[in-house]
């Protein structure tokens, strides 16, 4: 009697092994909601995939296990039916709320509420269909949901489906005690994002052995982001300013070179009657024409550069119109401030000496 015992002991042994237990708890969502006031909505999710089936149509798709709360903080235009409410999580549901995309995929151009689908071969009631999330992020801020969810009550999920996930690999089978994958929360203002955050995750660290968690303040990736952009722009307007100091020390040497040249048609202007004001307002004028001649080349690939890309890597892009009046002006500004020493230096010449250059 004693052999059979010890190879359950074992069995139950290496059971224990083979089982990894992580993740969020049910613990860590009810102490965010009892401890912080701050927070003002907050919506536990449990994430699995599974198989869902309509008629002959299967799709593997995320099943999220949640709780009315989401609809709140993850704001998606309901176009069919209702969400999830307190009723279905009191009563454990068998209910669901796929997202448009879904909809599409599995049912065809069947109206799906009312609708009975098959999610690991149990049955759930379609009660509404919520817009799919959009592909453009916000800031760079990762939405938690995803073109293909399916939403059942957290309740039904924690009966239905449990905290126990099994895989099997080859010949192992391996199993995963996970209660919550993500807890999503919003504070009742802004100033209090980042203290809550910071005593949350105090909190978390301090009922967690293991870092076996993430945390994500959108308020914060977003200032990240922001701050990345800044830099980018001004590493972008150092090298921009740089090219316009090259091309307007160019436009000055070009000048110059042509002050040297008509050394002699200026020395007959002045002897003729012109004003150095004259003088120097037609170098002026001959160094904006230069420059806005080139601003308008500047234009004109920066207008085309961009549809190209538009039409070929089909990747937004957006030209605006104070962007190519601004440009404008600053080749014109450019024509003008690097025109003033060799319109300057013409006028000042002297007729006499001007007259017998060679």
């Amino acid at each position: 009697s004693k052999k059979p015992e010890s190879q359950q002991r074992q069995q139950m042994n290496q059971q224990a092994a083979l089982t990894l237990s992580y993740g969020l708890t049910y613990g860590d969502a009810r102490r965010i909601r009892r401890t912080y006031p701050a927070v003002e909505e907050i919506s536990p999710a449990k994430i699995v995939k599974k198989e869902v089936r309509f008629t002959d149509r299967s799709q593997e798709v995320r099943v999220v296990g949640t709780t009315p709360s989401w609809f709140t903080l993850v704001k998606r235009k309901v176009l069919v039916g209702r969400v999830l409410n307190p009723i279905d999580q009191r009563r454990r549901s068998e209910v669901c709320v796929i997202t448009e995309h879904l909809a599409r995929q599995v049912m065809g151009g069947q109206r799906p509420v009312g609708k009975i689908i098959l999610i690991d071969n149990r049955p759930y009631e379609v009660v509404g269909v919520i817009a799919s999330q959009s592909n453009a992020g916000s800031g760079g801020v990762q939405t938690p949901d995803q073109a293909n969810d399916i939403y059942i009550p957290l309740s039904t999920a924690r009966e239905r489906i449990g905290d126990m996930l099994v895989k099997r690999t080859g010949g192992t089978v391996s199993r995963e005690h996970v209660e919550l994958h993500r807890i999503i929360l919003s504070v009742d203002s802004r100033p209090a994002v980042e203290p809550t955050a910071t005593a949350i995750g105090r909190m978390l660290k301090k009922n967690h052995d293991n870092a076996d968690y993430a945390m994500s303040v959108p308020l914060t990736l977003l200032r990240h982001a922001r701050q990345t952009q800044r830099m980018f722009n001004i590493v972008l307007g150092s090298i921009a300013g740089i090219s316009l100091l090259v091309g307007g020390i160019g436009i000055m040497n070009i000048m110059l070179a042509s002050v040297t040249e008509r050394t002699r048609e200026i020395g007959v202007r002045r002897a003729i009657g012109a004003r150095r004001s004259q003088i120097v307002g037609q170098f002026l004028i001959e160094t904006t024409v230069l420059s806005l001649v080139g601003g308008l080349i500047g234009v004109a690939l920066g207008v085309l550069i961009p549809t190209a890309i538009e039409r070929f890597a089909e990747m937004p892009t957006q030209v605006t119109g104070w962007s190519v009046i601004l440009s404008l002006g600053i080749s014109a500004s450019i024509g003008i401030i690097f025109g003033l020493y060799p319109a300057y230096r013409a006028a000042s010449l002297d007729p006499m000496v001007a007259l017998r250059h060679e």
